[in-house]
């Protein structure tokens, strides 16, 4: 008749047989004072959480400070590019002047190499040498 109840298989203190009849009432959240203590834990967890974020941006600062950098390197390149492309069309304009006119070639020829045609004279202009004699 009685059935021997463990702790295993007693899934409430209703069931054992001659446990005391109580009645619970939920009367909401209870708010206890606990003094200086309540404080002390609200500012320990205050403390914690701004040492969790401090350590989070210690972690992170490097990787930002990169981040920048490379940024800023980046946008060095671009530049150097640009500025090498403008070259590079300058330069392929002057290929193509050079290959297809042959006036710029004898031009070139004639201010370069000083080269001059059968029965001309050239003449060179020379800049003056600015020397100081005391």
């Amino acid at each position: 008749m009685f059935m021997k109840m463990t702790l295993r298989n007693a899934g409430n203190i209703r069931d054992f047989p001659f446990a005391p009849r109580m009645t619970v009432v939920n009367s909401g959240p209870m708010n206890v004072d606990l003094g200086i203590w309540g404080k002390l834990t609200r500012i320990v967890i205050g403390l914690l959480f701004i040492a969790a974020l401090g350590l989070l941006w210690q972690c992170y600062l490097p990787n930002i400070k990169q981040n920048e950098r490379m940024r800023r390197n980046s946008l060095s390149l671009d530049t150097q590019i640009q500025k090498e492309e403008a070259t590079q069309k300058q330069l392929k304009a002057s290929i193509d002047t050079l290959r297809y006119d042959t006036n710029a070639v004898e031009r070139l020829a004639r201010e370069k190499l000083r080269y001059a045609k059968p029965g001309e004279t050239v003449v060179v202009f020379e800049s003056p040498t600015n020397q100081v004699t005391r």
